[in-house]
């Protein structure tokens, strides 16, 4: 039987440990898209992890959801996250840079010419962005044409081809969490009558796309799926995901990705399937089906002994806890998350949560 701290193939990487430290937004890049020397340091003291995926990383202007997220598309920002990936390689860690496009997640005061978000169809939120002004209402989006989505897919692309300039062992593809891969999925997200709506064969076919255009880029074994069948977040409708994400995982088989990263907000059957149909490694985030927030150690003990995951992915348990490998390992005790400082702000609640050794000190 695996445990956490037995070593996993993902790609060509050969992980210390199947516990992966999940994405989190921390919402504390420049207006510019630009990590800070803050950043480097939260990345390298939690370099304990078998493998770090980041925040997500925009791979371009419109992709941007939120306020103080970072890009991959500048030249400014590829050279700011070699700092990151370069702290991160000096303590001996591994991380992918997680590329997301937020679509309809999005507003027009991030964007220069104040434009509106771009989706599949135009279908708005019904949610808020949380801007430097208060809570603005998401607008409804513009339906993009097939020529954009083809310049989409290719700034998906560029992205890869800039995380690996700036140092990142590898990228994983957000499809999940209601942004514009997920949206193109989704039931209620997607009306297109073309060639990218209706049919799952159709719905699919955008996710594809942007694998297959991210393979060619850099390399299959540099690439991983994020995805999040069954979650209600941002407001998607998914009515039966299995045949949906079933057949999205048929397409991608053949490409021979590194990993399928599944964020468990369904239910165990859904896990259990996406599981039989994907023969490659698969990173499990369980901590919404087990209702237990933060997810705990036992938590990913738990999944690995059932045989549904080869590693685990945990997010606020890394966040209070960059030394979570050795505290786990030490049975306890853990830091408890300050849920006031998860997002913006400066070092606190970033890189100041104590290890171990420090404790006390």
């Amino acid at each position: 039987m695996s445990t956490l701290f037995n070593p996993v193939t993902v790609g060509k990487l050969q992980l210390p440990s199947r516990l992966v430290m999940a994405p989190m937004t921390r919402n504390r890049a420049t207006p510019d898209g630009v990590v800070t020397p803050l950043t480097a340091e939260y990345y390298a003291q939690r370099a304990g992890a078998g493998l770090i995926i980041s925040e997500s990383i925009q791979p371009s202007v419109q992709g941007q959801g939120y306020i103080l997220t970072p890009g991959l598309h500048s030249a400014e920002q590829i050279a700011a996250w070699r700092t990151v990936t370069d702290a991160v390689h000096d303590q001996g860690g591994r991380i992918f840079a997680q590329i997301t496009h937020c679509g309809r997640i999005g507003h027009p005061s991030l964007y220069p010419n104040g434009e509106l978000p771009i989706a599949p169809s135009a279908v708005a939120s019904g949610e808020q962005m949380i801007s430097f002004q208060g809570p603005l209402d998401h607008p409804t989006p513009r339906e993009a044409t097939t020529a954009e989505i083809a310049g989409i897919v290719e700034e998906f692309a560029q992205a890869a081809r800039n995380a690996i300039e700036a140092g990142f062992d590898g990228v994983e593809v957000h499809g999940g969490n209601g942004f514009l891969v997920h949206q193109f999925l989704a039931d209620n997200t997607n009306l297109r009558t073309d060639q990218y709506g209706g049919s799952i064969a159709n719905r699919v076919r955008f996710g594809v796309e942007v694998v297959r255009a991210v393979v060619e880029a850099v390399g299959a074994d540099r690439v991983g799926l994020r995805v999040s069948p069954g979650s209600p977040y941002n407001s998607m409708v998914e009515a039966d995901p299995v045949p949906l994400y079933t057949a999205l995982l048929n397409q991608l088989a053949p490409l021979g990705i590194a990993y399928l990263h599944v964020i468990e907000m369904g239910t165990r059957d859904i896990t259990k399937a996406l599981r039989d149909a994907w023969s490659g490694t698969l990173i499990l985030n369980p901590h919404e089906t087990m209702a237990v927030f933060p997810a705990t150690a036992d938590v990913a003990h738990e999944t690995l002994d059932a045989g549904i995951a080869d590693a685990v992915s945990l997010a606020v348990l890394w966040l209070a806890n960059p030394d979570l490998d050795v505290r786990i390992k030490a049975g306890g005790p853990y830091n408890t998350p300050d849920q006031a400082t998860f997002y913006g702000g400066d070092h606190t609640g970033y890189t100041d949560y104590p290890t171990l050794e420090n404790a006390g000190k």
